[in-house]
């Protein structure tokens, strides 16, 4: 759960579109100043949304916080919910978490979907408010409800690991699939490894792999990884060694120990390649370089059968490899 929850970054989205005449192209500046010195709520919001991004007036974070506020105040939602988040990430003043929930508060009472997923998110880690799962639990829900992708996701994490609820399987794969469908990699590959596994729904390979390959395909390295394996298992398709080299690799590209681990196996024993012994030991020695136990075992056995020269190849060829990733 600790490395999914870094994993999410709280950013203060903008919205492309305005509300309020005073922002239709073209824009005048001067006008929609007007309209919100008189009060007009939207032409408030729109402006502070003007200085926060720097779109036809100069950049001014400031400038931004003084319209959003007079916009809050008055009870525009969406106002509340950019102010709640630029005390939270200090943006124009000093970071000030409570603040930010309090904002993040009134605009979620009134159901601002993405308020109420940042304030299930500050309940959970127990910014600005004393920590509290069920009223994290309450917001996320009540956002993953209104089709906020990042609380179902989150809220399918939550169920999974079982950490502060109950574990529910078939929780965790209601809210995946929910999110799965938008299109979010993480989500498509950790539906597929249920349905692989078979928790929270009828073991299906089949709907493994197809959540698999639409996580994979859009560079998950873990969905990468677990496709490979499919492939050179043969669980829920056709055995076929070329398409398991064709993911490791794209998985071993991205750092995967275990990928490049396995791709050593593959060249070791000529499965989906032709078998070649100095590329089973440069893969085996880059994976040893990422913290592989195996890796460091089963290169050194390969060496054995290996003339000095092979060796030498292969460290160079390894030593090139990581670089180039490095430069990458």
């Amino acid at each position: 759960m600790n490395k999914a929850l870094l994993s999410l970054i709280f950013l203060l989205t903008i919205s492309n579109t305005y509300a309020g005449s005073c922002i239709q192209e073209p824009y005048d500046v001067t006008d929609c100043k007007a309209k919100a010195e008189q009060g007009n709520v939207d032409a408030q919001y729109s402006l502070g949304a003007r200085y926060e991004i720097g779109e036809g007036v100069p950049q001014d974070q400031k400038q931004a916080v003084k319209w959003y506020r007079k916009a809050a105040e008055q009870g525009f939602a969406k106002a509340q919910f950019k102010l709640g988040m630029m005390y939270f990430n200090g943006q124009g003043f000093i970071q000030d978490y409570k603040q930010a929930v309090k904002w993040l508060q009134k605009s979620a009472a009134q159901g601002n979907a993405k308020a109420q997923f940042n304030l299930g998110i500050t309940h959970f880690i127990g910014q600005g408010v004393i920590q509290d799962y069920k009223q994290a639990v309450k917001w996320l829900r009540k956002s993953a409800e209104q089709g906020n992708a990042g609380a179902q996701f989150f809220l399918g994490m939550i169920y999974f690991y079982g950490n502060v609820v109950p574990q529910d399987y078939k929780q965790a794969v209601k809210w995946y699939t929910k999110v799965a469908e938008q299109g979010d990699a993480g989500a498509q590959f950790s539906l597929g490894l249920m349905y692989g596994k078979g928790q929270g729904v009828i073991q299906d390979h089949k709907q493994a792999v197809k959540w698999y390959t639409k996580s994979a395909e859009q560079g998950n390295a873990d969905a990468q990884l677990g496709l490979g394996w499919i492939y050179n298992t043969g669980h829920g398709v056709p055995q076929d060694y070329k398409q398991a080299v064709k993911w490791y690799t794209k998985a071993a590209e991205q750092g995967l120990a275990k990928a490049q681990y396995n791709l050593g196996l593959m060249y070791g024993k000529g499965q989906g390649v032709i078998q070649d012994i100095v590329m089973a030991h440069m893969y085996f020695n880059i994976a040893a370089a990422n913290g592989h136990k195996e890796a460091a075992k089963v290169r050194e056995i390969v060496a054995k059968s290996m003339t000095p020269s092979q060796i030498e190849k292969a460290q160079d060829l390894a030593r090139e490899w990581m670089q180039k990733r490095e430069k990458d």
